[in-house]
């Protein structure tokens, strides 16, 4: 392929993915009334048109301003929709963009950014390093999808009858009963992050060789059953599960269960998008913090993962040596691999997904939920803060918690083997579960 037949095809995926982001925009935003977009669902979250202008406004900084080197349509918006400036429980009482004028600016800068994108040298050899392979495209559709999510997440702690519909995710598949209880991934070296995903953000960046000694892994995400096993068990008043941080946050937020759980008789019950429905035994555990993810790991004897070893046994192939894009290999999510893309608005039975396994026989560690991990965030050896500092670099350090695989909630273009999510670990209203691992000493070794 010719470079600037690479170029070509670049931009055509450049284009698709900003269009297919900005479908999803429309469609959280467009069913929910001005009243809906202007309020604040919660102190944890912006108004839903503060997301709508900021994403908008991002567009004009990077796609308008700095890849086409325009004059930009509104920079006079740049402090307001600053990220860092303002935090979200402030937003609401600043002098906001309107829902009309919101999306006039957001239909504004679209157009201008795709002109910029028509007359782009987006093949792999342009010197401007935003502009190569169409980095800074694909970074703000990516950007676009994030904020996707996060409306999405308000819209789950938004009170009120439903605005958003989907389909049943597929009933599990029939070798569920038959599957291992857990994996086990080999020791040894493998390759983790890359160096040559052209959309890859600078926190997965570069690719380095680990040594990964063998560890034993859930086959599948911890369900609602077993969660509700260490809910019965007292696992909520029993301080020797909980590190001390998170046993002072237990008592002082008064968790008993996951967020959006009720107890009503002998049922449990969640709110999911306005429908209050008895929880699904089979699901994935969803809208835990990592302090209880980290607790129902030590009751049940095991630990959570360690970010590498999540990677590995996602990515690394013992047969190759190498290590895949996506745990079934380096195609494009399919339906038939993963649930992304807000298809449906829960996760799937645990099992599902069968041609989406990874080598080491894991299901399910793309999509569904995110993932806690027993990571903190952490740069990796040579990285390098590109194109800003904030989007990563500001985060580092034993504040946060890193997050693999994506969820049910996330778009393609932003999940993939080496993409890293992080938060507090306090936070539950993300859609968030996990499994459980244990040590192999000695087994299984490369």
């Amino acid at each position: 392929m010719t470079n600037q037949h690479h170029g070509t095809t670049m931009s055509v995926a450049a284009r698709a993915a900003l269009e297919t982001a900005r479908r999803r925009t429309l469609r959280l935003t467009d069913p929910v009334t001005d009243a809906d977009l202007v309020a604040q669902h919660s102190r944890l979250m912006s108004p839903l048109v503060w997301d709508l202008a900021h994403i908008a406004n991002q567009e004009d900084l990077w796609l308008v301003r700095t890849a086409g080197r325009r004059a930009g349509l509104r920079p006079d918006l740049d402090p307001l929709y600053d990220a860092f400036r303002h935090p979200r429980a402030d937003r609401p009482a600043l002098p906001l963009l309107g829902p009309a004028a919101a999306r006039d600016y957001l239909t504004a800068v679209r157009a201008a950014a795709l002109e910029v994108l028509d007359g782009a040298d987006t093949s792999p050899d342009n010197p401007d390093p935003l502009l190569a392979d169409g980095f800074v495209f694909g970074m703000l559709a990516q950007h676009e999808q994030q904020h996707d999510e996060t409306m999405l997440a308000t819209l789950q702690l938004r009170e009120g009858a439903p605005v958003l519909h989907a389909p049943a995710p597929p009933p599990a598949p029939a070798d569920v009963a038959t599957l291992p209880r857990e994996v086990l991934v080999p020791g040894g070296r493998f390759t983790m992050g890359t160096s040559t995903d052209p959309w890859a953000l600078d926190n997965e960046r570069p690719h380095h060789v680990l040594d990964v000694p063998a560890f034993w892994l859930d086959t599948v995400p911890v369900s609602n059953a077993a969660y509700q096993e260490f809910i019965a068990a007292g696992g909520y008043r029993e301080p020797r599960w909980w590190t001390p941080e998170g046993w002072r946050h237990v008592r002082t937020a008064g968790l008993e269960a996951p967020l959006f759980w009720r107890r009503e008789g002998d049922r449990w019950l969640r709110r999911r998008f306005g429908v209050v429905e008895e929880v699904p035994p089979d699901e994935p555990v969803l809208h835990v913090c990592w302090y209880e993810a980290d607790a129902y790991a030590r009751w049940a004897g095991r630990r959570l993962p360690t970010e590498a070893e999540w990677e590995k046994a996602a990515r690394h192939d013992p047969a190759t040596g190498r290590s895949r894009r996506y745990p079934w290999g380096d195609a494009e999510p399919g339906p038939e691999h993963a649930n992304l893309g807000q298809r449906h608005l829960q996760p799937a039975p645990v099992g599902g997904y069968p041609a989406g396994a990874a080598p080491s026989g894991a299901r399910q560690l793309v999509g569904d939920v995110w993932e806690w991990t027993a990571s903190d965030f952490a740069p990796y050896p040579g990285f390098t803060a590109f194109p800003y500092k904030e989007y990563s670099e500001v985060f580092f350090g034993p504040d946060y918690k890193v997050l693999r695989g994506g969820a049910f909630s996330v778009d393609p273009v932003a999940c993939r083997g080496t993409f890293r999510n992080w938060d507090f670990p306090v936070r539950r209203q993300i859609f968030a579960g996990f499994r459980t691992a244990r040590d192999a000493s000695g087994e299984g070794r490369a």
